[in-house]
């Protein structure tokens, strides 16, 4: 056989395997449906530990966050899990009305309220947790009310959910994205003394990028306020 039949031989076997390998390579690619309006999806979080062990934030950033059931001071049950299911991106604010650092950000440069309200019919929940001590319903429901505040503040009396967050100061700001996974985790923003005139809003970034469908640049910034007092065990 000549050298020009034997090469177009070899050409015409190794084209028909590749031809008969495109199915196989086809079938094995997972294609993902996008979500539909109303349609829900299964979100795996961890389970709450109850262990009372504090984690330490910046080790659960990037990952998978504890799923947990709060109510809130209307007497109104809140489900992490439930509000990632439905594909909303979820903010976690610690709380403690008397805390002077949450009230400035309250009552002084409206630093929450505004940013709440810049996501208003979005894909964003924004849920307030009190922790501990502070976890007094009447208490927080009066500050709810007298702060204009358009999002729920959640009870969380066992300091639970605090203690799997490693939250040890308020406010201490949470963004977790729609697949569970803490995508920010710190301070609201880098103004711990209230003296800048331009803070940058590390919560707007991460949800800005999340919106967008972009990595979150600042993953931790080192969160700032007063200290959670939890109840002893």
């Amino acid at each position: 056989m000549h050298s020009k039949s034997i090469r177009t031989s070899m050409f015409s076997l190794v084209a028909a395997g590749v031809l008969a390998a495109v199915p196989a390579l086809a079938s094995a690619q997972k294609t993902v449906a996008p979500q539909r309006e109303g349609e829900t999806r299964e979100v795996q979080l961890h389970a709450l530990p109850t262990d009372g062990k504090m984690a330490n934030l910046q080790d659960i950033v990037g990952k998978p966050v504890a799923d947990f059931t709060l109510t809130d001071s209307e007497g109104n049950e809140h489900t992490l899990s439930e509000y990632l299911s439905d594909g909303k991106i979820v903010v976690l604010e610690w709380f403690n009305a008397t805390c002077p650092y949450v009230v400035r950000h309250y009552k002084g440069d409206s630093t929450m309220n505004d940013t709440v309200a810049k996501y208003e019919g979005k894909d964003v929940v924004w849920l307030a947790v009190a922790s501990g001590k502070t976890a007094d319903p009447e208490a927080n429901q009066k500050a709810r009310e007298g702060w204009e505040m358009a999002h729920p503040v959640l009870m969380d009396p066992t300091g639970d959910v605090g203690r799997a967050f490693g939250s040890k100061n308020t406010p201490t700001m949470y963004v977790i994205n729609t697949d569970g996974v803490l995508a920010y985790g710190g301070g609201i923003d880098d103004n711990a003394n209230g003296r800048k005139d331009s803070p940058t809003n590390f919560v707007v970034e991460a949800v800005d990028s999340l919106l967008a469908g972009s990595n979150v640049t600042t993953t931790y910034a080192k969160p700032y306020g007063c200290s959670v007092k939890y109840a002893r065990r």
